[in-house]
């Protein structure tokens, strides 16, 4: 028996690989903490095997020792990474003091099921309004400039591979691929949507995910969360194309202050700056008192009329057909809120256009700047 036994001991020796930890894991851990760690292993098991005081005395000294020499080796390798780091370690050396932050669930009053909450946060973020009238019968444009391939691969360009996707889970790291390796497939999909100045319902549905504005003091407020829209990547590539081509028609029929900076190319904040800054000292010179009035249109955005801004459009010259894009694009919108529980049931969007559905990368909204706030009658 004890042969078989010795014979089954060398097989699962010889046969299975010994499990070595990573440095990684442990970088602090020392040969001397070994030695210290052996010892108190042999300690304990005297402790166990004599229950004498002298034998549990030992072990105790022995636990304690070896311990503190953990602690005091951690803090050894703490106090040398810290001096040892660099602009992006520092991130990491936080991450590790204050540990991975707790996103806070909502705990909004009247909302006792994940149903109620979700409908609470579509009231607040997306109100109901009036929905927009279905769009007319689609028919191709004559006066459309057809869509080139190098409108496409500029739109491309602009899009950050690192963002994330929406409901297609399609990253623009794809899109970016698919058109280095034939710039016909994107041309086919979006050139008819351009022709027809039409932006289907299929593009306009979305994922919002509900996020927590951080440093509230409580978040029992749907006004303490705010909402990422995730929108189609090929959407947001159309919306880029479509904001390129009304940018150009804006300055072409001189419809842009000279002052707008919002999203231009080659004009930026600093260049608003500069311009403030310039007025401010011309002023000054002789010797007159000036003072800057800065407004935040709260919800302009948000109250938008569709027809309103399609006379706007219409008067100032913009093409027919990227009026009725624009038109398009406005309404028949459907978003989905993403949070721990959700219902996970798309909803109606009639505020056009949403907040929320405006993406931290998007030109189209800033291009329309212009447009939106004579729709307003500011």
């Amino acid at each position: 028996m004890s042969e078989s036994l010795d014979r089954l001991v060398s097989l699962l020796k010889e046969h299975t690989p010994v499990s070595r930890p990573s440095h990684h894991s442990k970088p602090w851990w020392t040969p001397h903490l070994s030695i210290l760690r052996r010892e108190y292993y042999k300690a304990a098991r005297a402790a166990r095997k004599h229950h004498t005081p002298r034998m549990r005395e030992v072990a105790g000294t022995s636990k304690a020792g070896y311990f503190k020499a953990i602690k005091a080796a951690k803090n050894k390798d703490w106090s040398s990474f810290l001096l040892a780091a660099t602009p992006q370690s520092l991130w990491m050396a936080k991450r590790f003091t204050y540990g991975p932050a707790q996103p806070p669930f909502p705990s909004l009053p009247g909302a006792e099921t994940p149903l109620q909450m979700n409908s609470v946060l579509l009231d607040h973020f997306f109100p109901s309004k009036e929905s927009f009238s279905p769009p007319p019968r689609l028919r191709p444009n004559k006066s459309a400039p057809p869509l080139t391939t190098d409108e496409i691969a500029a739109a491309v360009s602009k899009c950050f591979p690192t963002s994330a996707p929406g409901l297609d889970g399609i990253p623009y790291s794809t899109w970016k691929q698919v058109n280095k390796i034939n710039p016909s497939i994107l041309l086919h999909i979006l050139a008819l949507l351009v022709l027809l100045g039409y932006h289907p319902a299929s593009l306009k549905r979305s994922n919002g995910v509900v996020l927590d504005k951080p440093g509230k003091p409580s978040y029992e407020s749907p006004s303490s969360f705010r909402i990422i829209v995730l929108i189609r990547t090929v959407s947001t590539i159309l919306e880029r194309i479509i904001a390129a081509r009304l940018l150009a028609a804006a300055r072409l029929r001189g419809l842009l202050h000279p002052n707008e900076c919002g999203s231009l190319p080659g004009l930026s904040t600093y260049d608003a700056c500069l311009t403030l800054t310039n007025d401010v000292r011309t002023l000054q010179r002789p010797r007159l008192k000036v003072s800057s009035l800065f407004l935040d249109i709260k919800a302009g955005f948000d109250n938008i009329d569709n027809n309103t801004l399609a006379r706007i459009l219409r008067e100032g010259g913009i093409p027919p057909y990227l009026v009725s894009w624009v038109s398009s694009f406005l309404g028949e919108r459907s978003c989905t809120l993403v949070f721990q529980g959700a219902p996970g049931t798309p909803a109606p969007v009639n505020v056009c256009p949403p907040r929320a559905l405006r993406s931290p990368h998007s030109t189209f909204f800033s291009t329309l700047r212009h447009y939106i706030s004579g729709s307003l009658g500011v």
